[in-house]
């Protein structure tokens, strides 16, 4: 069935050259919270190297929503610079979404000038050294008004060029927030059964809808299982889904973790325990990090399909276009998805370790990715040029003179 994978398929009003997506893994490469060249040369090198689509990672919708301050946020100022960004993708034959998200109480950002919104009171441990540690529970018309920037958010990347948008309800960012048991503590309408928990994600998927009206496609990143006890499990994980199919979402991307609790449940490997305190600038947090770093980072292993039992009990419950993520590594790999009934595969490591994996496939290669799993590209995406694989010298040379020539300042 690995031939299969190189069929068109259609998510909504999209269809794609194959079944093969880049997921959106954060890539560092902005200017000015805005694209630079750097992020328009990494997805036209996807796009050439055959996947049917790759997503733009983790654009804010809102100033307000941004987990650190250098990040991308949507406005209309970026809109033609993303699209260049899509020409360029699209010059190749493939298509490109754009995901939006919100970081909720999850921030670092510096300019945010308030304490940090989740769906309750709690504690932000991240932005704790910058003065961003205790978190207030959004109002109404915050929810109100945040729904209304996804809309506009997706707006405007339909304005841009997009082919989909990809809402990010997972990871532990706010959507996720609002779903997870664990960090939603409401007494409303918002909080307490899975219905009342994902009232608020849906409202801003179906503002997303109403907003582009079927023109492209819209995309749900969810979690399947949180990865920490109290966290969200997949029987609600099944019930999410549902509800997403009801409303009308073109396709389901299955995914799991939580940013501030188990990071490495999404990854699975190695801690790179090492660069992340290498690539710290907080000196405070340099040094908890190497206390306690061992503790608060949890050891995942990799295995090859780590979400694929979870997965499969979201495939029975929905017809939904669902795509697959989570160690697809082999043409054996890409084969089992397609065999227990996925409509796509989506990559990470996998192509950021080798642009060109999907013609590799393509060609009947069998080798596995040489990605090793070493999750140091986590932290590369915060050094000058953005996301590389720190086992390719090439990929560190070619950086470091693109960084040289200035192109990490250069807009796209």
């Amino acid at each position: 069935m690995t031939d299969f994978a190189f069929t068109p398929v259609t998510l909504g009003p999209l269809t794609l050259r194959n079944r093969f997506i880049k997921t959106a893994t954060y890539e560092g490469m902005v200017h000015d919270n805005a694209p630079n060249e750097l992020l328009a040369r990494h997805h036209e090198r996807l796009a050439e190297g055959g996947v049917g689509m790759t997503t733009l990672a983790y654009c804010a919708v809102s100033p307000e929503g941004r987990t650190f301050e250098q990040q991308m946020y949507m406005r209309e100022a970026i809109v033609p610079g993303l699209g260049r960004i899509c020409d360029r993708v699209h010059a190749h034959g493939a298509a490109v979404a754009l995901q939006l998200g919100h970081c909720g109480y999850f921030t670092k950002n510096d300019a945010l000038g308030h304490r940090p919104k989740g769906p309750s009171k709690g504690w932000n441990a991240y932005g704790l050294m910058k003065g961003l540690g205790r978190v207030e529970p959004m109002s109404a018309a915050d929810m109100e008004r945040t729904a209304g920037e996804f809309a506009a958010a997706a707006r405007l990347a339909e304005q841009a060029g997009f082919d989909a948008v990809e809402l990010h309800l997972g990871h532990g960012y706010l959507l996720s927030q609002f779903l997870s048991p664990g960090t939603n503590h409401r007494g409303d309408g918002y909080g307490g059964s899975v219905e009342g928990r994902m009232r608020f994600p849906l409202e801003v998927v179906r503002r997303v809808l109403d907003a582009v009206g079927g023109r492209i496609a819209v995309i749900a990143k969810t979690n399947l299982r949180d990865g920490f006890e109290g966290g969200l499990e997949v029987d609600d994980a099944v019930a999410v889904a549902r509800a997403l199919e009801r409303e009308g979402v073109d396709a389901i991307e299955m995914s799991g973790g939580f940013v501030d609790k188990n990071p490495l449940y999404l990854l699975r490997g190695d801690r790179p325990l090492r660069d992340m305190i290498d690539v710290e600038p907080n000196r405070l947090q340099k040094v908890a990090l190497r206390v306690f770093g061992s503790r608060l980072i949890k050891a995942q292993p990799f295995e090859p399909l780590f979400f694929l039992e979870d997965a499969l009990r979201v495939r029975a419950a929905v017809k939904t276009p669902l795509i697959l993520l989570g160690g697809v590594i082999s043409r054996a790999g890409v084969a089992r998805a397609m065999d227990a009934g996925f409509e796509c595969v989506a990559l990470g490591r996998a192509l950021l370790y080798d642009p060109r994996f999907v013609r590799k496939l393509e060609r009947g290669e069998e080798a596995p990715s040489g990605c090793n799993h070493c999750n140091v590209c986590i932290t590369e995406m915060d050094r000058p040029g953005g996301v590389c694989c720190a086992d390719q010298p090439a990929q560190l040379d070619e950086r470091a003179r693109a960084v040289a020539k200035g192109l990490h300042e250069q807009l796209a």
